[in-house]
């Protein structure tokens, strides 16, 4: 996983200065798609629509997608709007993999359980992890370095260790904020 970290900050190391300056927070991850891979964010309502997308299981859905033919990602809409944190994350999953997984022109898909597993404010703090595939950990890696850089959480930790304060300044869910913390402090 180490690697992995080290390629999401490679390429907050590419993000051009008026992009982003290596400082502000949040990390402007939709920002960074469009400039530094030329990928265009959707927010779409129905995923399931999307070419080749596959046959889900009632109670499922999909949180996001990486089209690359296109060069897009599709977020899930109504998990956007009831769930800006989710949606960032999803951007910043779905960027890592195109850095990492992009296979031709085969799109990826991602189920809502395997982009940021047990932070659905709705599914209450029972719901069990599901068995999450390989390159959806190493996307989650991934996706947690882009948006909480190691150096700036630990910086933002010593000035304030409140944890919802260090949420908001991410612009993270908790529990993905909780494994960052826990990862890098």
């Amino acid at each position: 996983m180490e690697e992995i970290e080290r390629q999401a900050e490679a390429v907050l190391e590419r993000v051009p200065a008026y992009v982003w300056d290596g400082e502000r927070l949040p990390v402007p991850v939709e920002d960074i798609a469009d400039s530094c891979f030329g990928l265009l964010v959707r927010d779409v309502d129905d995923l399931s629509q999307a070419p080749g997308a596959p046959q889900l299981p009632p109670g499922q859905s999909l949180s996001g997608l990486l089209l690359p033919d296109l060069g897009e990602i599709w977020v899930n809409a109504d998990e956007a709007g009831r769930w800006p944190p989710r949606r960032r994350f999803t951007i910043g999953h779905e960027i890592g993999h195109w850095c990492m997984h992009r296979n031709g022109s085969e799109a990826v898909f991602c189920r809502s359980g395997t982009v940021e597993p047990e932070t659905d404010p709705q599914a209450g703090a029972d719901a069990a992890a599901p068995s999450v595939p390989s390159i959806e950990q190493e996307a989650q890696v991934f996706a947690a370095t882009l948006l909480m850089p190691a150096r700036l959480v630990r910086r933002e930790y010593a000035r304030d260790r409140e944890f919802d304060h260090l949420c908001r300044r991410f612009g993270s869910a908790g529990a993905a904020m909780g494994r960052r913390l826990h990862a890098v402090i």
